[in-house]
């Protein structure tokens, strides 16, 4: 699928899996809109910069809330057809079930959720609607979401009750979702990360870092958030590429703990 002469939504776009791939989707010619909370967007260098083809507009936009995305996807499907969506945005507390301060909070564990998992959702649905209302190109595409899992889907660790469940909600979303946009062009993949370099990581030491990328069997160091982006990239061209997830991981399998 082309790029070029059309919109793009990245949420979670101020920082890490999110600015990188608004950074390679812009790289590519598209008008790239980069959703996520008006305080990470405060952190960004210059979000009013640019606007159009190849350009990274900044949206404040809360993805849980509806009236927000459904605004976001109208000024981005305005701008050109609306072709790609990538969901980054999303939280990773940990806590456990039952430990020293008591039962894991319920609504610690329904904020997750709600980011995580029925974020995304949202965004899905509100961007099929429009990427639907565009023309197909000569093979009948409309366009392609991508979904951000995490190998906690499948390896969740102590601490990851809630992380794990919202993760593999994705994966689980992934085919129905494929099967259900199919009759509109869409196709929707999740991509599944391992240990990645992002700002969260960036408030830990060195030395703990360097004990997280000793796991990874190769390359035996931390994935960078352009490598994501750059997967990213390949599920966009890809057209055979429907109702996947990929784990971009090292071959890590992560411990209990």
């Amino acid at each position: 699928m082309q790029l070029d002469n059309t919109a793009a939504i990245v949420t979670g776009g101020a920082s890490g899996l999110g600015a990188a791939t608004a950074a390679a989707l812009a790289g590519k010619g598209a008008a790239v809109f980069a959703l996520d909370l008006a305080g990470a967007i405060e952190n960004v260098a210059d979000p009013s910069a640019g606007s159009g083809q190849g350009a990274i507009t900044h949206v404040a936009t809360d993805v849980t809330n509806g009236d927000d995305v459904r605004a976001a996807v109208a000024r981005a499907a305005e701008a050109a057809p609306l072709r790609t969506v990538v969901n980054c945005a999303g939280v990773g507390p940990s806590m456990r079930i039952l430990g020293k301060k008591g039962v894991h909070d319920l609504d610690a564990y329904a904020r997750v959720i709600q980011i995580n998992l029925i974020g995304s959702f949202n965004v899905l649905a509100v961007s099929s609607e429009a990427i639907a209302a565009t023309e197909p190109d000569e093979n009948g595409q409309r366009g392609v979401v991508i979904n951000t899992a995490s190998i906690a889907a499948y390896d969740g660790q102590v601490g990851q009750a809630a992380y794990a469940s919202s993760k593999g909600g994705i994966v689980g979303l992934t085919l129905p979702a494929a099967r259900d946009l199919a009759q509109y062009g869409i196709r929707v993949c999740t991509i599944a990360p391992g240990i990645v370099e992002t700002p969260m990581l960036a408030t830990v030491s060195q030395e703990f870092r360097d004990a997280l990328a000793a796991g990874v069997p190769f390359p035996q160091r931390l994935a960078r958030p352009e490598e994501y982006a750059k997967l990213a990239l390949a599920i966009i061209d890809n057209d055979y590429l429907n109702g996947e997830t990929i784990r971009m991981d090292g071959a890590l399998r992560m411990s209990p703990r």
